[in-house]
């Protein structure tokens, strides 16, 4: 397999960001969701300590993964009309999240007045003066970013199982081998 992509083929950089990418925001995702349900606890903010950090990991990979992008060929869509601009547009819309979700959290950590740390090696400087008023409002945003996300997500996924054992096409298998 090649490294690089092919007009008919994923290359493996592509396939290895994709799933690396998939298995982080996936994670952050249920991370996410847990522990906001926790009462606070010394446990909590290890939680949101690990967030922050992986959530900004999340955010260099996405740099990362648009610059390879932009240097590589995109395989050709074989597809009807309807179903390239759909595949497209969630791609577009995947590259949205990675990067607005990483923002707000980073805004939401501004605003209550934290330092945002990347794994101990270094401290982001805070976007935002602290802001009770606006921790909230990027609360809220980062939330509903994330409900919309994992709806992403699930379109997908339901998408290439659609193709692989509906259509019997090779979309799904483009992205494994």
């Amino acid at each position: 397999m090649r490294l690089k992509n092919t007009e008919n083929r994923f290359g493996l950089i592509s396939i290895f960001l994709h799933w690396l990418m998939a298995l982080l925001i996936i994670g952050l995702l249920i991370l996410g969701l847990y522990m906001v349900a926790l009462p606070i606890s010394h446990e909590k903010l290890k939680l949101y300590g690990w967030h922050k950090e992986y959530g900004l990991l999340a955010l260099g990979l996405v740099a990362v993964r648009l610059l390879w992008r932009l240097i590589n060929i995109t395989p050709r869509l074989s597809l009807p009309l309807l179903e390239k601009i759909a595949a497209r547009t969630v791609h577009w819309a995947f590259y949205f999240f990675m990067v607005a979700m990483p923002i707000t959290g980073w805004l939401i950590t501004s605003a209550a007045g934290l330092p945002a740390s990347f794994f101990g090696l270094f401290v982001l400087p805070n976007l935002i003066s602290p802001s009770e008023e606006q921790r909230l409002l990027f609360q809220q945003i980062h939330q509903w970013l994330g409900y919309g996300l994992i709806a992403t997500i699930i379109l997908h996924a339901s998408a290439a199982f659609k193709h692989h054992f509906i259509n019997k096409d090779d979309i799904l298998k483009r992205m494994i081998s």
